[in-house]
């Protein structure tokens, strides 16, 4: 096993947990000088472990973020497994072992259309939570399940902890592993996500959405031309003066473009009102 800790919290838990489990580890990220964490590394630069995973032969490489809470994996080939791949891979082995309460799952907006679809085809619902962890603890709780998640790799298994714990995460998804008996591409081969862009655009305030007429106008021509065959997503950052557009489709082509057209025009709009 290949792990990149991110040079964040968990450089010494997780290469111990792994050893002490009988695995063979490589560690990588695991020099914290206080300035590094998430440089370069860790679950939102993956590069590095796909890299180490193909060059040593790895099984599976586990990529945690600086604070440790996600996951991100790289099978034996060298692919990124993501978090909307993951759960659907954890979420398909908990309904089979009858224990998946509610035979649901919590995901956020930011899921691809695909890992509702493959939920459902394993006859497994999914309720749509805003995005952040605390909006699927949330979900979980009101509606009786067990486990949710991101696509960015915050994952909850609420039966053994109240919020998302990337190295847990990677424990279970090796303990499934080990009793199928299948690598992780097996695992994930049936998972294929739809073509999907996410833009973030810098803006100088962050007026409602809805009374951006001219940015509503082009929203719902996009709506009209994707169907139900795509999506857009628009929303604020939390912590920063950035909007961010994601669409889905089935052409990158046209979805880069659409993407491309209503960033210029939030940003356009928006300094109109200022």
């Amino acid at each position: 096993i290949v792990v990149d800790c991110a040079n964040g919290a968990s450089y010494r838990v997780a290469p111990t947990v792994l050893s002490e489990l009988g695995a063979e580890v490589i560690s990588i990220g695991v020099s914290p000088n206080g300035t590094n964490i998430n440089q370069a590394c860790g679950s939102t630069h993956p590069e590095q472990l796909q890299e180490a995973v193909k060059a040593s032969r790895a099984d599976v490489g586990i990529c945690l973020d600086g604070d440790a809470d996600r996951l991100v994996l790289v099978d034996e080939h060298g692919q990124v497994v993501d978090g909307d791949a993951v759960m659907l891979i954890v979420a398909r082995y908990l309904n089979k072992k009858n224990m998946l309460a509610n035979q649901k799952i919590a995901t956020t907006i930011m899921s691809n259309m695909a890992l509702s679809k493959s939920l459902q085809r394993n006859g497994i619902g999914v309720i749509q939570t805003p995005v952040g962890d605390r909006h699927v603890v949330k979900a979980l709780r009101e509606h009786g399940l067990s486990f949710g998640g991101e696509q960015s790799g915050h994952l909850v298994f609420l039966d053994h902890g109240t919020t998302g714990d990337g190295m847990m995460a990677a424990l279970q998804v090796l303990a499934m592993m080990d009793e199928e008996g299948k690598g992780l591409s097996e695992l994930a081969a049936d998972y294929q996500p739809m073509p999907q862009v996410l833009k973030n655009v810098d803006v100088q305030s962050k007026p409602a959405l809805e009374t951006l007429e001219k940015t509503m106008a082009l929203k719902k021509r996009i709506e009209e031309t994707l169907g139900d065959a795509g999506r857009i997503v628009l929303r604020y950052s939390g912590t920063e003066r950035r909007a961010r557009v994601m669409l889905e489709g089935e052409e990158q082509k046209v979805i880069d473009n659409f993407a491309d057209e209503m960033a210029m025009l939030i940003v356009k709009e928006i300094e109109s009102q200022s």
